[in-house]
């Protein structure tokens, strides 16, 4: 791609020379123009390079030679013009030596590679572009502290022009000490330094504290939109992204989002404002040394830049690695029964430090590429000190500043070159930070699969359940039908068993009544309807499921009972317990329903979670009851008052999953699945009858 530039670039430049040969010419009548010669150089330099523009096969690469020719043709004549200013001819580049073009085009040169190493190609302008819509849909989100950050800019920009008046107000006083001492003059001096910074500091410390608080505020509102988005996912995405990501993005990233809008702008407009007012006070002392100082400034613009994409790359590595220790953590210290059973804790923990070791090098090289970039810019400030101090001196010694004037221009450049430098730098570091909100604002426009849209609540509700040629492949594998051509139904007043063996789709079956997740073809109906058109919080009052393994949260006993359940009396809850044989061991516990079941119900046995649970369901008093594996942790006294009081009720649907065939011996109806498929139907003397997969199933149950 570079040997193509080169050859194009070469063109314009032999056409440059020829067209300069001739304008040679008439160089005695350009040059009665006096300094605008050089511009109508330039202007017709343009003009015939823009002609040839058109004949050269440029493609993609337009631009990137327009900005080089553009920088070549009207550098010359400003270097000139200003060379002329100061007493340095030539005044047109058609009557200098070649060289004086060569080394416009030497320039032009770096700046084409420069552009070219810095990446400003078509792939990275598609993710810059990213990057600024994101950073655009976060300042949309301060609309609600608008007023606050109003305030805040008002008491930066009174900072900002108190600080400013310092170094003009102290080279005034050096002036004074320098010359005669008058103490009225000293006063009258000194006065403004300790009003202008009694101001200024009051001012910088209410911004402070306005900013601060619409960053706090800014924190909650977006991990409050977040959760809320997470919680209208469905169940593939938490089976697809890790718990531990999830938490990062909740934690650091809202955080780091949060913080770079309002911060990043109070930067940039503090630095705006100090490098306007720190300039016009330089240039009102010293135009000259002003013009050399400003040499500082392309050169750091190019470091700063290529810093800048190498810093946003190694945060986003940084982000995602903390993210992956921290899944580390969450993984094993929530399976640590497991991790204690086979011995492996040496191995989580070299597992979690290998992770920390992976962040450990990350942040080194983030720290050692910013160290080196720090050094090489001190090093550049350190020799544009020296210069300025020796061209002032020059200055001094030539009557055209005075000794406060140097100090007052010395204090400004310090500050001048740091805020240029922020400036330059807060663009990356806002982009940078974007980088974190590209991952928050990718979960909060995340739409899920599974909508739960509907507005039906009918205040009758039979039960009656049907599964309508049901066929479903999970999003992880759809390639594997798990689910095939599936039909049957649930009536009120009768028990379902769904039995087969493992991976034969009965878990599958449930995770779409509860529509954890949506069939491929088929529907489900409830009372005829399709259950996608029912109200979301109605469905699942109504279609009550217990799971093989319940979870229960911190809190006491009735509120795990009572969960999502509103206004509801102690009398309900008490009931509840006592058809799901719980209230037993609940009265036994210190505290009773106030008892506490600690994290993920740590503090009771497996038995009492799934009574617990089953309560938890009951309580709805739905018309359809989904037992998977329910009752698997029970003893054989307490499944069989479960079955007593929960499956004897004539007024719902009860759908039974379990492998012990004693607890499905009773159904009032079998459906058996095997490879995805309905394969026998019946009662359990019927299907013993025939012989086939459920007589198979028996056997092996009667034989374990």
């Amino acid at each position: 791609m570079l040997p193509r530039l080169f050859v194009q670039a070469s063109a314009l430049f032999l056409c440059d020379t020829v067209f300069l040969s001739l304008l040679n010419a008439w160089w005695p009548s350009l040059a009665l123009l006096g300094a605008l010669a050089g511009w109508v150089e330039a202007a017709l330099r343009l003009l015939v390079l823009g002609g040839l523009w058109g004949l050269l096969p440029l493609g993609r690469h337009s631009r990137v030679l327009l900005v080089t020719v553009a920088t070549v043709v009207l550098l010359a004549p400003f270097y000139l013009a200003l060379g002329r200013w100061l007493g340095d001819p030539p005044l047109l580049l058609s009557s200098a030596p070649r060289s004086w073009m060569l080394v416009g085009y030497v320039v032009g040169g770096l700046a084409l590679l420069l552009w070219e190493v810095l990446g400003q190609g078509a792939s990275t302008e598609k993710g810059k572009e990213g990057d600024k819509a994101a950073f655009w849909k976060v300042v949309k989100l301060f609309r609600p502290d608008a007023l606050y950050l109003a305030g805040a800019f008002f008491f930066l920009t009174m900072a900002v022009v108190g600080e400013t008046f310092i170094p003009y107000y102290t080279g005034r006083l050096i002036d004074i000490l320098n010359t005669k001492y008058d103490s009225d003059a000293f006063s009258l001096a000194i006065l403004p330094v300790c009003l202008v910074s009694l101001g200024s500091s009051l001012s910088a410390g209410c911004r402070g504290g306005l900013f601060t608080f619409t960053v706090s505020r800014m924190v909650v509102r977006v991990r409050h939109l977040l959760f809320s988005s997470l919680m209208r996912q469905d169940v593939a995405f938490f089976q697809e992204v890790k718990t531990g990501d999830l938490t990062s993005r909740l934690s650091k990233d809202t955080t780091m989002m949060s913080r770079s809008v309002p911060l990043n702008a109070n930067i940039l407009l503090r630095s705006f404002i100090k490098v306007v007012g720190l300039y016009g006070f330089m240039l009102s002392v010293s135009w000259r040394l002003t013009v050399l100082s400003l040499i500082e400034t392309p050169i750091m613009l190019a470091t700063q830049k290529f810093y800048d994409r190498r810093h946003q790359a190694l945060l986003l590595e940084i982000q995602d690695s903390i993210a992956r220790s921290g899944e580390v953590v969450r993984e094993t210290v929530s399976s640590i029964e497991t991790v204690r059973s086979f011995a492996t804790e040496e191995e989580e923990s070299q597992r979690y430090d290998a992770a920390l070791k992976e962040t450990h090098r990350l942040k080194n090289q983030r720290d050692l590429e910013k160290a080196i970039y720090l050094l090489i810019r001190r090093l550049f400030e350190l020799g544009l000190k020296l210069l300025l101090l020796y061209f002032g001196y020059q200055q001094i010694l030539g009557g055209l500043i005075t000794k406060g004037n140097l100090v007052s221009f010395i204090l400004y450049q310090m500050e001048v070159g740091s805020y240029v430098q922020t400036l330059m730098y807060i663009y990356g570091d806002a982009l940078s930070n974007v980088g974190a909100a590209k991952k928050v604002f990718e979960y909060l426009r995340r739409e899920p699969s599974v909508r739960t849209e509907g507005m039906l609540a009918p205040e009758v509700l039979r039960g009656h359940v049907s599964f309508k040629n049901i066929s479903f492949s999970y999003p992880s594998r759809p390639d594997v039908q798990v689910v095939k051509n599936v039909s049957f139904d649930l009536h009120p007043g009768e028990v379902t068993a769904l039995v087969g063996l493992n991976g034969s789709g009965k878990s599958t079956c449930v995770a779409l009544l509860e529509r954890f997740f949506e069939p491929q073809s088929g529907e489900i109906l409830l009372d005829d309807i399709p259950i996608q058109e029912y109200e979301h919080k109605y469905l699942h009052r109504q279609v009550a499921l217990v799971g093989q393994e319940p979870i229960l949260f911190s809190g006491s006993i009735r509120d795990n009972i009572a969960y999502g359940v509103e206004d509801c009396s102690m009398e309900e809850v008490t009931a509840a317990a006592e058809e799901a044989n719980a209230l037993g061991f609940i009265h036994e516990l210190e505290g009773g329903f106030g008892a506490d079941v600690g994290e993920k119900g740590g503090q009771l046995s497996a038995g009492q979670k799934q009574r617990l649970a089953i309560a938890r369901a009951l309580i709805r008093k739905p018309k359809v009851l989904v037992l998977d594996e329910a009752t698997s942790a029970l003893d054989v006294e307490s499944e069989a008052a479960i079955q007593q009081s929960v499956l004897s009720r004539q007024a719902r649907a009860v759908l039974v999953i379990a492998h012990r065939m004693q607890t499905v011996e009773n159904a009032h109806k079998i459906v058996v699945l095997e490879g995805g498929q309905v394969v026998e139907e019946g009662t359990h003397s019927e299907l013993l009858g025939q012989r086939g997969p459920y007589f198979r199933l028996v056997q092996r149950s009667s034989t374990d």
